[in-house]
């Protein structure tokens, strides 16, 4: 089967300020996810972030009544996105935490996405990734490696925590792909609801077999919550599927090499984390790498 070319004809205006609006919402997650894992055993925590989510969602849902999928078909791709990203990429990288990783060594890990992007894109996705971008990857993943491994001191983890970061690298880049290759134009409440669903269906259940599900009510709890669900879950994850369905998937998945560095900024801003002297040089890295992806032209034959 050829790759999807059922797309939007032209890509809203708003779509420009996507890439920023994305970086900044998803960077500051893990400020708040750090806050809100004091506060819950892990897989928990997000059992009751996808929770929030879909209580939310479902008012505007049953309010408007958006448009549903018109065909099984739309219905599995939907479903099999929020499978590869809300299920496998979260409950993956939390069962990573658990598993006694750190969480620089899952995002060293996880951030090696774009170059498995890159790779995959032209068999599974139709792209071509000429010279020029993969120099910028390369420069990409080295950037984000040198503000991961600057900020944190890295050692070997349990194997079983390994695997699951692994997993999550996997899950979150199929999930890429798959939504580049089939995704259709969807109803953004109605394609929410149906991928945190998914994610909720699989979280709940995991967070019942594998913990105490100890959670502690507090203000930093709802705190951390309100964060991740509004502006990470809802409009974080919106934007990204969206750069994805009207771009390439190699170019948007780049933008998450600027994602440590954007992290590690909003860590001293917030949380008053210090930023070693060698983590800057990475981060200029990252933003050259970045900026060699955004320019370089679509190979020919596409």
């Amino acid at each position: 089967m050829p790759p999807s070319t059922q797309r939007v004809s032209a890509a809203p205006s708003w779509l420009k300020i996507a890439p920023a609006l994305f970086l900044l919402l998803w960077s500051s997650g893990f400020v708040f996810l750090k806050l809100g894992l004091a506060y819950a055993d892990p897989l928990t925590f997000l059992a009751l972030r996808y929770a929030c989510v879909v209580a939310i969602l479902a008012v505007p849902f049953i309010a408007i009544r958006p448009p549903l999928p018109a065909t099984r078909r739309a219905w599995l791709h939907l479903a099999m996105v929020g499978l590869l990203i809300q299920a496998g990429y979260f409950a993956f990288t939390y069962l990573s935490l658990k598993a006694g990783s750190s969480p620089a060594e899952v995002a060293l890990i996880t951030s090696q996405q774009p170059i498995l992007i890159g790779l995959l894109a032209p068999a599974i996705a139709g792209e071509r990734v000429d010279a020029v971008r993969w120099a910028g990857l390369a420069l990409g993943v080295a950037g984000a490696g040198i503000v991961v491994l600057a900020r944190s001191s890295i050692h070997p983890g349990a194997p079983l925590g390994i695997l699951f970061a692994v997993l999550a690298l996997l899950s979150m880049t199929a999930g890429t792909l798959y939504e580049k290759r089939f995704g259709e134009a969807t109803h953004p409440v109605t394609a929410n609801v149906v991928q945190y669903a998914v994610g909720l269906a699989v979280a709940a259940p995991l967070a019942v077999l594998l913990e105490p599900m100890h959670v502690q009510w507090s203000a930093g709890l709802f705190a951390s919550l309100a964060y991740l669900v509004l502006a990470n879950s809802i409009v974080a994850i919106s934007l990204f599927l969206a750069m994805i369905r009207y771009g390439e998937a190699s170019r948007v998945s780049a933008l998450f090499f600027l994602v440590p560095p954007s992290t590690a900024v909003i860590a001293f801003l917030v949380l008053g984390e210090p930023i070693p002297t060698l983590a800057w040089a990475g981060m200029a890295l990252a933003a050259v790498g970045i900026l060699l992806v955004m320019r370089s032209r679509p190979a020919a034959g596409r």
